[in-house]
């Protein structure tokens, strides 16, 4: 472990008033996305730390100022070292100082980056989920399709939804290792973000059996660019329901919303085994290629550690 690495302490960190600290995680975090196409870092990690600070985490850099960090919370790991500083052996130092400092069972390489799979094998990872992403133009959607029997599909409204989307959300994805666990704490930090449209967070309800009770959901997004682009954020259905249609329905709606944002392209996320999702994705006219892929690494037994730097 080099002595160049070391631990943050949390009243080092805040994000909104950025300390010297915050203010090189965000410069490094900007240049990876601009030199690799992709962010680096997850929605949720970024709300987390916009949020919360490091506490109940491990935030390690790399030299000061620092050209590259780590961090590890709920034994979760991301890895970013500034573009012009790889190749150095940095983020195998990183690696190595947060195994030492905090129990990681999962890693994420955002974008397949190929230093992430080095410095996997290295560290006895493999490779266990692919997510895709997944993207299409808005243009020449199909036309909306009608709505099931019994259902009736409505913008979401602030105040009133809330408990009734968590419930649906969580039988959704009931077996889904992060959008399973949603919070109301996490859907009040969602809705508290620059991007939250209410008017592009489609609900369908039920208007015969059980009145009133939500059904399916269609989230979108609007990350801002350059240039802006439009997200399937989330769509859920409820298992009682499953094969009706409404997942399709609400589908189009979210697209049709985006569509009139005047925007150059939609993406999705999708993990990669989930042949149902990807088959009605396809006939929507979604594509994806190979290299649009994040990649989630497990650790496994101790492993003896490659010595060529990442």
């Amino acid at each position: 472990m080099t002595e160049a690495v070391r631990r943050v302490e949390p009243d080092e960190f805040r994000w909104s008033m950025p300390s010297p600290v915050a203010g090189e995680v965000h410069a490094i975090v900007e240049a990876a996305e601009r030199a690799d196409g992709a962010a680096p870092l997850d929605e949720a990690v970024l709300l987390r730390l916009r949020n919360h600070g490091i506490a109940g985490g491990a935030l390690l850099v790399s030299d000061d100022p620092p050209v590259g960090f780590a961090w590890v919370h709920d034994g979760d790991l991301a890895v970013v070292v500034h573009p012009d500083a790889r190749r150095e052996g940095r983020g195998r130092d990183l690696v190595e100082m947060a195994l030492e400092s905090a129990d990681v069972a999962t890693a994420w390489s955002h974008g397949n980056h190929p230093g992430a799979a080095r410095l996997a094998e290295a560290f006895g990872f493999t490779r266990e989920r692919d997510l895709w992403v997944m993207r299409r133009s808005p243009r020449d959607l199909p036309e909306l399709p009608a709505a099931p029997d019994g259902v009736a599909v409505r913008a979401f409204e602030p105040g009133r939804d809330e408990d009734a989307f968590l419930a649906l959300n969580a039988e959704a994805f009931a077996h889904h290792p992060e959008q399973g666990r949603m919070t109301r704490v996490d859907l009040d930090e969602r809705m508290a973000e620059a991007w939250f449209d209410p008017e592009g967070f489609f609900v369908a309800e039920s208007t015969q059996l059980d009145p009133g009770r939500l059904v399916g959901f269609h989230w979108t997004k609007v990350h801002d660019g350059p240039p802006p682009t439009g997200e399937v954020y989330v769509v859920g259905v409820s298992p009682t329901v499953q094969g009706s249609g409404l997942g399709r329905l609400l589908t189009l709606a979210g697209l049709h919303h985006l569509a009139g944002r005047g925007l150059g392209e939609v993406l999705l996320y999708v993990e990669s085994d989930n042949a149902p999702a990807i088959a009605v994705y396809s006939r929507l006219g979604f594509t994806h290629a190979d290299a649009d892929t994040h990649v989630q690494y497990r650790r496994g037994p101790a492993a003896t550690v490659s010595p060529a730097p990442a």
